[in-house]
């Protein structure tokens, strides 16, 4: 095998560790392993079908050995194919040459060679295997990754729910929020993300040529194979689809891509929001002996978490949007520019992995800078005009937002300018009272409470 120093991918190269978690999904060798998965299951199937008269159920010791073949599989077995492809030039037929080689060898199931890949095209067994490769990795690698994600975005808010912090609108001071708002905001559209990917409902045909079970039904004309092909695709765990072409038209799968780049965004607006606050001083980064933040400046400890994590999601997207722009079109009843798109798909969802634990990594360097966090506050006492108008309106001061407005668009106020203008307001004692006794630091309305309750 090549070493690493010569991937082409950097999936493959520098970041083949964290990619890890993928391989056994997406690697050329889980996708032969999932398509003779799907090839056995169709035998098995077949098998136990009483209506297949010729097709003898297979004895407990057949069956136990048709498992274990799935079971051991290994990449031997994969090159083994790859070798049978190299002479086909089609892949799929290749796994139907090594499956029957390998059930030649026991007496019992050379009576079901025929029967092997019997009424399916190359994509009956290709829909279904990516569908499974879809469905297994959101559910083991990445919802759970994203989950971890969230949590610690979540105890972050949590702790950080009353630590009062200058809004920014339009990159201007703005009224004040907490920190853990903030990052209260980022758990619920993680969460409503999180929900959308899990949603999809992966699709899966088994319906031959041109999906209207022509050789089912030549070879078994009185047989339901439509209600047959479903329970098959639907014990796979997926949702059957009686209506398609030669393909199943990846509908459901440009969903999945699309709610994955989707996620992507939110979590893309959380990195660029995450290294702001640090710019600006609001965190701070944990350092690591032995790290070096640039090769000439011995200050620097950069962001570099949250600028991996973005520029991973950049690749992603491209390859999610993509994907999900082109799987669903192909011309008539088929065309193979799904199949190469496709094999992508590992690595769409690779790069998402990267800036799922890169994002991580940063948040568990991150700690606040009260300090920082006050001192901007306290410089800021304009921000304070809306509530002052507030009151005003409220006890039927006319003008009230003009008067402030005169006062403070586009100006420096301090306290004593706000408190004297406060002093000279027609309002009860009672609200005058109130409105001094603010501060930026403590007009932050139901942050921390909103914070708290994510």
């Amino acid at each position: 095998m090549a070493s690493p120093l010569a991937a082409l991918s950097p999936l493959d190269g520098r970041y083949a560790r964290s990619a890890d978690p993928l391989r056994p999904y997406f690697s050329e060798h889980a996708l032969i392993r999932y398509r003779v998965r799907v090839e056995l299951g169709w035998l098995a199937a077949l098998a136990a079908e009483p209506a297949i008269a010729e097709l003898k159920p297979f004895s407990k010791a057949t069956a136990t050995g048709l498992n274990a073949l799935l079971s051991n599989f290994s990449e031997n077995d994969s090159k083994k194919i790859k070798q049978i492809e190299a002479e086909t030039n089609h892949d799929v037929k290749a796994i139907e040459y090594w499956l029957k080689g390998r059930l030649a060898r026991n007496r019992e199931a050379q009576g079901a060679l025929e029967f092997v890949h019997f009424a399916a095209t190359s994509e009956d067994i290709n829909n279904l295997a990516y569908a499974l490769m879809l469905a297994e990795s959101r559910r083991r690698v990445m919802l759970p990754k994203l989950d971890a994600l969230i949590a610690a975005l979540r105890q972050a808010a949590h702790r950080y729910a009353r630590l009062a912090m200058l809004s920014r609108t339009h990159g201007q001071p703005a009224s004040p929020t907490t920190l853990g708002k903030e990052l209260a905001n980022f758990v619920h559209r993680l969460r409503r993300a999180r929900s959308r990917i899990a949603s999809v409902r992966l699709l899966g045909k088994m319906n031959g040529a041109v999906g209207n079970y022509h050789a089912h039904a030549i070879a078994y004309p009185k047989f339901g194979w439509e209600r047959f092909c479903a329970r098959f695709v639907e014990g796979l765990g997926l949702e059957f689809n009686p209506y398609t072409t030669q393909i199943e038209p990846h509908d459901s799968l440009a969903e999945l891509f699309d709610a994955y780049a989707g996620a992507n965004t939110v979590l893309l607006d959380l990195d660029r929001d995450l290294w702001g606050y640090v710019s600006l001083g609001y965190f701070r980064q944990k350092t690591k002996k032995g790290e070096v933040g640039s090769s000439t400046m011995p200050h620097k400890v950069n962001p570099i978490d949250f600028e991996n994590s973005e520029g991973n999601l950049g690749v992603a997207n491209a390859l999610l949007r993509h994907l999900a722009d082109k799987l669903p079109v192909s011309r008539w009843q088929r065309d193979l520019s799904d199949s190469t798109a496709l094999r992508n798909a590992g690595s769409a969802l690779g790069h998402t992995l990267l800036a799922y634990a890169a994002c991580l990594r940063g948040l568990g360097k991150l700690e606040a800078d009260p300090r920082r966090l006050a001192e901007d506050l306290a410089a800021n006492w304009e921000v304070l005009a809306e509530a002052v108008q507030q009151v005003m309106r409220r006890h039927g001061v006319a003008g009230a937002y003009e008067k402030l407005k005169a006062l403070a668009r586009g100006k420096r106020l301090g306290r004593s300018e706000l408190a004297a203008l406060i002093r000279r307001l027609p309002i009860p004692a009672e609200a005058k009272q109130r409105l001094l006794a603010l501060s930026p630091a403590t007009y932050t309305g139901l942050a921390a409470k909103l914070a708290k309750r994510i």
